[in-house]
């Protein structure tokens, strides 16, 4: 039986990967990172925004890594189908990382509205964060990713979560400098080229460990 004491949290090679990957899947466009620079843009309770979603996504990662960990020993077969659908989802993605690289997009917009109370915030937090079904979908790869690594699980999970707080801090302690950048298409052109490097790296890896 997989215990805590059997996994390792100090492989640096495991965590690293595990922030590599976490910057490709959560460093992108999209309604949650909107509503967070807004919110920081305005200075509105955004110490509560970047810890609701910090913990959320640390939650949702480490349960995610030690879930899919168990369910292996109750289902070795699913491990592999997760294999070959994580792949083809991490190839999928690097080849949309790589086409936006090539035909940048205008940037990331604004979200439309600022939420002013802190239950607002923190609501609105919690409503971009679990309600968004790419954060489910990242979240699942994680730890199909994340099992790839056997006892070094948990320090991918670490990884990924270092990368989560990494992008939150950007986002919302710099939103003030960072946004003028985020507007411009070709910091995203660099950013997504980045990421479709990296995707398509975990996606060789997982291919050679369940072909």
């Amino acid at each position: 039986m997989f215990t805590l004491a059997s996994s390792s949290f100090f492989d640096i090679q495991a965590w690293l990967a595990g922030l590599l990957t976490g910057l490709g899947l959560f460093a992108a466009v999209g309604a949650q990172s909107a509503f967070i620079l807004r919110q920081g843009l305005m200075r509105a309770h955004l110490p509560s925004v970047l810890l609701v979603c910090a913990l959320a996504d640390a939650v949702v990662i480490f349960a995610s890594a030690l879930g899919l960990r168990a369910l292996d020993q109750q289902a070795p077969w699913l491990m592999t189908v997760l294999g070959w659908g994580g792949a083809a989802f991490l190839a999928v993605y690097a080849w949309r990382s790589a086409r936006r690289a090539m035909r940048p997009s205008d940037g990331l917009a604004p979200a439309a509205q600022v939420a002013h109370t802190r239950r607002g915030a923190v609501l609105g937090a919690l409503a971009f964060t679990l309600l968004n079904p790419h954060f489910w979908l990242d979240m699942a790869l994680v730890g199909a990713l994340a099992h790839n690594f056997g006892s070094a699980s948990l320090a991918f999970a670490g990884g990924a979560v270092c990368a989560s707080i990494l992008w939150l801090l950007i986002l919302g302690g710099g939103a003030r400098l960072a946004a003028p950048l985020l507007r411009d298409a070709r910091t995203w052109r660099v950013l997504d080229g980045g990421i479709a490097v990296v995707m398509a790296g975990m996606a060789v890896r997982l291919l050679l460990r369940v072909a």
